[in-house]
């Protein structure tokens, strides 16, 4: 990052004009003359101004406190996080490594420890007050592979009067119960969703309302759009998006992600040349040269910038000044905020960097129900560098809708049969065209329109007066929507949440860390993590890997079908984009493996775990004996067996 806080932070301003020097000379006696006024320098420090030189006029002289004040909060802030990783990594079972499962403290003594380490953590109660209230279900299951902004509680899908209330008369019994609401697909492109923004459903319109009041967003600046999911989202802007040849996509993923690769192979298609950042072992920086090289190169033709701000399976938190300087040399910036916090956009200051597009993922219910929705902001003279395309009308858009058919939701819904429940589903796409996603919206599909009313009496079984009457009746009904989800986020509000991740993260971070093979010949450790480790603004998330006795990587998906029968859900992911510099050269060939179904695609496949604002130590310490019961040679071998006895199928070791 040196280049860029050169940039922004170590830039002087131009020496005072004639006139100004005039002008400032009115603050000194009459008999000053005005070649003696002192020169001042101002250097900018990062969230701080700083005034440096020491002759200053009676005006500086009187703001010298202020200044002061400021200058010692910004190194105040620096010894404090400094401090706070010396303090976590000494304090946490200091000069400890654990060799047995069997030899971990207990979870109250563990969690006692905690609190002598992050007493700040203590001032969370109201988040354990909410999980227990609302999310009971939590209680028995560690939940690790949610990511995105949940909607509503776990007590609301228990009650029938939950979904929403009226002023008229009273509404149906179906339209009050869970799952809430259903998502339908129609045929419309993102650039006439933007300008027109048609009619919306009343409860469509609620819960749009409700996601922007809480992620900050103005709807007199931005318009929100609903895709089926995350990968609907990417796509349809790049087939949106004027990507003309030579136009350029640029992205920084340290992962595979599904939805970026659809992005890419969509704008491959266009003919636009693709890029990305890479990313220097072992930290899992940003190779900051190479990124702003391709950031502010001379070429009249810019395109799409893709920035997350936070890497979903590391945890790495990276600099908003990336999308300042791209905005400054012609770019158009699309924000990934799937990974943040429900909270996290207060932090961003919109009104600074103004992205151009941003996309957030949300579910249900977390934990639960993990079926929901993508939405995608677009501000609204960005609508300008949008094209109207016959493809983008039949990639997602969805609206949502009240979910009223119960006859084809059973007591087992869940978001893997959101096909099901949707009112105008979209399956049996030509095979070119067909994208099935592994996202938290389900394995949804896209197709084009005819297809989807031919098949619409099959599939739905409600008619089309059917549907056209209802849809009459939900515009004239005015609904008060009740997203408890949201609620509990603003609740608890960003200091605490980040607070409450912040502890909890880089104490499971010290915890694997401790975990050592017994009677090992180079003394393996257990747990390899990949990206920062502990860190004061380490995002809520981990990547890692757990190693045998013998130094060889567990298979992450075996991990997590052990992990399932514990309790306790985990991700897989696969870091790419990895760069191997200076004394690192060489290592390649032992960290990088080949891609299961593609030689040529090379990273680490991993295990990966994300927290949210529900998240507790108690999930984290139920994670961390889970990964230790690994330091038992037999423990793998043991599961063999027990699975069999059970009567299940195989799980090859």
């Amino acid at each position: 990052m040196l280049p860029l806080f050169r940039k922004y932070f170590k830039r002087r301003p131009p020496e005072n004009t004639k006139e100004e020097t005039e002008n400032n000379n009115k603050r000194y006696t009459a008999d000053m003359p005005p070649e003696n006024k002192p020169k001042i320098s101002y250097y900018i420090c990062f969230r701080s101004f700083l005034t440096a030189g020491t002759n200053l006029t009676p005006v500086e002289r009187s703001n010298q406190t202020t200044t002061g004040t400021t200058a010692t909060a910004t190194t105040t802030t620096r010894i404090t996080r400094s401090n706070f990783s010396k303090t976590t990594t000494s304090s946490l079972f200091p000069s400890t490594q654990f060799t047995n499962h069997e030899s971990l403290p207990s979870m109250s003594d563990a969690f006692s420890i905690f609190l002598s380490v992050f007493p700040q953590y203590g001032g969370t109660q109201m988040a354990d007050s909410i999980r227990h209230l609302q999310y009971s279900h939590l209680s028995t299951h560690a939940c690790f592979d949610y990511s995105g902004i949940g909607l509503f509680s776990h007590s609301q899908m228990d009650s029938d009067s939950a979904m929403a209330s009226t002023s008229t008369d009273t509404v149906p019994p179906s339209c009050l119960k869970p799952p809430f609401f259903e998502i339908a697909y129609k045929s419309a492109s993102l650039r006439s969703q933007v300008q027109s923004r048609d009619k919306d459903t009343s409860l469509e319109g609620e819960i749009r309302k409700r996601i922007m009041k809480l992620l900050s967003i103005s709807d007199e600046e931005y318009s929100m759009v609903c895709t089926a999911n995350r990968t609907t989202a990417f796509r349809l802007l790049a087939e949106s998006y004027s990507f003309k040849p030579k136009n350029k996509l640029l992205t920084v993923y340290d992962y595979e992600s599904e939805a970026v690769t659809a992005m890419i192979e969509t704008a491959q298609k266009k003919g636009a040349d693709v890029a990305t950042a890479s990313f220097t072992w072992p930290g899992l920086r940003i190779n900051t040269i190479k990124l702003r090289k391709k950031l502010t190169e001379r070429k009249k033709k810019k395109g799409l910038f893709v920035f997350p701000l936070i890497s979903r399976m590391t945890g790495t938190r990276y600099p908003y000044l990336w999308m300042k300087l791209a905005q400054d040399h012609g770019w158009h910036i699309a924000l990934d905020a799937c990974a943040l916090g429900p909270k996290d956009m207060d932090s961003l200051g919109l009104s600074l960097i103004q992205p151009d597009f941003i996309i957030c993922n949300f579910f249900k219910v977390f934990g639960e129900n993990p079926s929901g929705f993508a939405g995608l902001f677009v501000k609204k003279p960005s609508c300008e560098v949008l094209e109207r395309s016959s493809i983008a009308r039949s990639i997602g858009i969805v609206s949502i809708v009240p979910a009223r058919r119960f006859s084809l939701i059973g007591d087992d819904y869940s978001g893997t049969n959101l096909e099901a429940s949707q009112p105008l589903s979209m399956r049996n796409e030509e095979e070119e065209d067909l994208e099935t996603t592994s996202s938290f919206s389900g394995p949804i599909g896209t197709r084009n329109r005819e297809n989807t009313s031919q098949e619409l009496g099959e599939v739905s079984k409600i008619s089309e007066e059917e549907r056209t009457q209802e849809i009459e009746i939900e515009q004239e009904i005015r609904m008060e929507i009740n997203c408890h989800g949201l609620d509990h986020a603003h609740a608890l509000g960003l200091v605490l949440i980040s607070t409450r991740l912040r502890c909890i993260t880089n104490w499971l971070v010290v915890a694997l860390s401790k975990l050592r093979h017994p009677n090992s010949t180079n003394s393996y450790y257990l747990v390899r993590i990949y990206g920062p480790k502990v860190k004061f603004d380490h995002g809520p998330a981990l990547a890692f890997n757990i190693f045998d006795w013998k130094g060889e990587k567990i298979d992450p998906s075996l991990v997590q079908k052990l992990g399932d029968r514990s309790g306790i859900s985990l991700c897989g992911g696969f870091l790419k984009n990895i760069l191997f510099e200076n004394v690192h050269q060489g290592e390649e060939k032992n960290v990088l493996e080949k891609k299961e179904g593609d030689a040529n695609d090379v990273g680490i496949s991993v295990v990966n775990v994300s927290f949210g604002f529900l998240s507790s130590f108690e999930d984290a310490y139920k994670l961390w004996v889970f990964i230790a019961k690994f330091l038992d040679a037999d423990f793998l071998e043991k599961e063999r067996w027990r699975y069999m006895a059970l009567n299940q199928k195989m799980v090859e070791i």
